[in-house]
Parts: C-alpha cells; sequence; structure tokens
C-alpha cells in the first residue's frame, strides 16, 4: 500500500527524534569528527555536485529567475569549498551543550544550575540557496538537534545532492545518519504536515522571503523563529563624509543584492543630497542599480523613476533600489520605525549625539554605525556560522550560531530535601 504524504512526513520526523535522542549523547569530539567527515565529503564529492547545480541553474534561467536570484542559488568549486571550510569553523567552536550557568547553593541545601541542552528536532523550510544545507546541518548536529530540512523547488537538485553526500559521510561516525533528514516529495501539503507535528518537532525556522515567512507564521502550530525578511535602511546624515558614505551604500546594495542584509531603501539628508546624490547615483548605475525615489530625489537624479509607497516597504532582494531625501534625523527615524522589518539598519554620520540617537531609537536586530548591513552575518559576528537571522525578540534575535539552536533545563542536586 503506498504511504499517504502525512504518513511519510511523520516516520521522517519519527525517525529524527530518535536521531536527537541519540545525537544529545555525543560527546564534543564525536560531533566533531561528524563535521569533519561532512566537509571532507563535500570535498571529495564536489564534481558530482556542481553536475546537479548545473540542473537547478538551467531550469532557474528557462524559468526567468533574476540574475540576483540565480546568484544566490549557484555554487561553484569557490563556494563548496567555503561550505566545507564553514563546517571546518563550526568544528572549532565551543560546544555549548552541558554548559551549566549559575550553580548556587539555596539556604536549604540545594544546589541549582542551569544546564544547555539541544532543542531536539529542528526544521528548517528555505528557499534557493544550497549552501543553507551544509550550514544548518553542522550547526544542528554541533548543538546535538535533529534536523529536518525542506528546500525550496529551484535548488532540489543541489540540495539533494548535497544531503545525500552529508548523510553518507556520516555513516562512518558515531552520528546517526538520520540527524540530517531531507523532505524530497509531497510539494506544499508536505511542508503543512511538518509545520503541525507538535511534539515530533521542538522548533521550525523558516529562512527566505516575506511570503515564506508569513505563511509559515500563519500555519504553524510548532513554535517557530521568525528570520530574514530585511528591509534594510541606511540614513546619510548631513555631516557624514561623502565617499564613506557612497562606499557603504555601494557595498549595501551590490555585492549580494538578493540576501537578507542588502540594503533596499536608502535615505539621504537634505542638506547633503545636493552633493551627495548625484555621485551616489552615478556609482550606482554603473552597478546596474535602478533607482526609485521621492520627488525631491529626482530633482538630483533626473532619470530616477517615481518612488511609490510600496516601494518604500519592500525587500527589492535585486539591484533596485528606494531612495528619500528627509529634513533630518527625526524623519530619517520616523521612516524607518515605520517601514523597517527589524533586520539592519545603519546611519552614516561623524555627529556623536545623531548616532546614539539612532541607535536607542531603531528597533532592530543589528544597528549600525558606519558600517555596511552586509555585516549582519553569523560569520562575521565571530559565531562560525549561522543558521539565519532571527528579526523576533524571542527566543533569540540577530544571528543565530550554536548558542541559540540550545535550551536550558534546571538541574537540581539534593541530599534528601523534601517540601
Amino acid at each position: 500500500m503506498q504511504q499517504s504524504i502525512e504518513e511519510y512526513i511523520v516516520a521522517l520526523a519519527q525517525r529524527a527524534k530518535k536521531a536527537s535522542r541519540q545525537l544529545a549523547q555525543l560527546t564534543s569530539a564525536q560531533k566533531d569528527a561528524a563535521l569533519e567527515a561532512m566537509a571532507q565529503g563535500l570535498e571529495a564529492n564536489t564534481a558530482q555536485i556542481l553536475v546537479e547545480n548545473a540542473k537547478d541553474m538551467a531550469a532557474g534561467r528557462e524559468n526567468g529567475l533574476s540574475a540576483a536570484l540565480l546568484d544566490r542559488l549557484a555554487l561553484d568549486e569557490k563556494r563548496l569549498a567555503q561550505m566545507a571550510e564553514g563546517l571546518r569553523s563550526v568544528k572549532a567552536l565551543e560546544d555549548p551543550v552541558g554548559e551549566v550557568e549559575g550553580m548556587v547553593k539555596r539556604p536549604n541545601g540545594l544546589l541549582i544550575g542551569c544546564q544547555r541542552v539541544p532543542m531536539g528536532v529542528v526544521a528548517i523550510i528555505y528557499e534557493a540557496r544550497p549552501n543553507v544545507t551544509s550550514d544548518v546541518a553542522g550547526l544542528c548536529i554541533k548543538a546535538g538537534n535533529a534536523a529536518i530540512l525542506r528546500g525550496g523547488k529551484e535548488a532540489l537538485h543541489s540540495n539533494l545532492a548535497l544531503s545525500k553526500v552529508l548523510r553518507d559521510a556520516l555513516k562512518g561516525t558515531d552520528c546517526p545518519e538520520d540527524a540530517l533528514l531531507y523532505i524530497d516529495q509531497g510539494g506544499r501539503e508536505a511542508t503543512t504536515y511538518l509545520m503541525q507535528l507538535n511534539g515530533l518537532v521542538d522548533v521550525l525556522i523558516p529562512r527566505g522571503g516575506a511570503g515564506l515567512i508569513q505563511h509559515v507564521v500563519k500555519n504553524a502550530t510548532v513554535p517557530v523563529i521568525e528570520t530574514g525578511v530585511g528591509n534594510c535602511h541606511v540614513f546619510v546624515d548631513e555631516t557624514a563624509k561623502i565617499d564613506q558614505a557612497i562606499d557603504i551604500v555601494i557595498n549595501g546594495k551590490t555585492t549580494r543584492p538578493a540576501v537578507c542584509n542588502a540594503l533596499e531603501t536608502l535615505l539621504v539628508h537634505r542638506s547633503i543630497a545636493a552633493e551627495f546624490l548625484p555621485r551616489c547615483a552615478q556609482k550606482l548605475k554603473e552597478k546596474g542599480v535602478e533607482i526609485r525615489g521621492c520627488q525631491r530625489t529626482r530633482e538630483w537624479i533626473p532619470d530616477a523613476l517615481p518612488a511609490s509607497e510600496e516601494d518604500y516597504a519592500t525587500e527589492f532582494l535585486d539591484l533596485i533600489l528606494a531612495v528619500r531625501v528627509v529634513d533630518g534625523l527625526d524623519e530619517a527615524i520616523a521612516h524607518v520605525q515605520r517601514y523597517s522589518t527589524g533586520h539592519s539598519e545603519c546611519i552614516v554620520t561623524e555627529n556623536y549625539s545623531n548616532a546614539q540617537a539612532f541607535l536607542q531609537q531603531v528597533d532592530a536586530a543589528a544597528v549600525y554605525v558606519n558600517a555596511s548591513t552586509r555585516f549582519t552575518d553569523g560569520f562575521e559576528f565571530g559565531l562560525g556560522a549561522e543558521i539565519g537571522i532571527s528579526t523576533q525578540k524571542l527566543h533569540a534575535r540577530g544571528p543565530m550560531g550554536l548558542k541559540a539552536l540550545t535550551t536550558t533545563k534546571y538541574i537540581v542536586y539534593g541530599s534528601g530535601q523534601i517540601r
């Protein structure tokens, strides 16, 4: 009798739950050995993985994916080498599991401490970024969690190849192969079942655009950590150094426009607009950026398209930039407060008071003074890698590294005390 999609997902989750209990008992050395085997597996199977990625790239071009999304999808020898190195960087991190915080002795003699323990089963739903497959696998295993992955259809061949290579690498280690499971069938129906497996899935992390994340938040019954949507702003204050501000804008918008920490809206103080905007616009145009601006912006950039209300609320994930000229710091902050998704925001200024006001009044996972929003990243923050960038306030915020993939339990030592 053919297995239904619901039965398939439940069986997968049950395997993951069993593996998670085995994982929780492994030593740091055993988990590190598994990570090294996975890294070596990527290196040894680079050619095979690239063949499968080429299939996804060809389909993406045929289906009209943008250049920015194709860049997210693409793998090459360098990126695979970086993925292997990413696994080794996670291996080198201190294992948070078992760490006891704040052991105290109560007046009744009880010793009470808070110990870090794995989450259990972590499910991740993500879009066209195959590198997420290895990043998530490495972080989850190091933190003692089993991972159930559901990638986007655009990267299906790449993700299947990667997950097979990583699972095969675990066969010669103490880590159970089912520590990493990939959902390869069932469409949206399978995803919906996964989101509602209370008791089997301990936490669900969506990584992708606003549509995916909102679908998960609205339909999941298991706990969700909301990540990723990044309508990121840069405000160029009247005291900003022009060249520095241009460099920050160009870096934020053009290095990888399809990632969540890319710049989407540029705010410029009116007193610096005449000097700054034409020079910055020229650099942006050289990089192929389409500019959509307010009326005052278009006075200094005549060929800019008119910006709509929707443009200021949009995470473009492409070479498109919304621009607005503002009268001052208060107006800039008000704009950010209205349209921000709480990801990464930046002020470029030489005024200490303005910098402090921006830091204090802007509510986001990362707030910058004179630096690109592109730094909001687990590697750049010294976390070794990240499973995503949380834009909510519980249970983690900002780049989520190893510690964010653990929870705590109280351990209590007594000598016969009763209450």
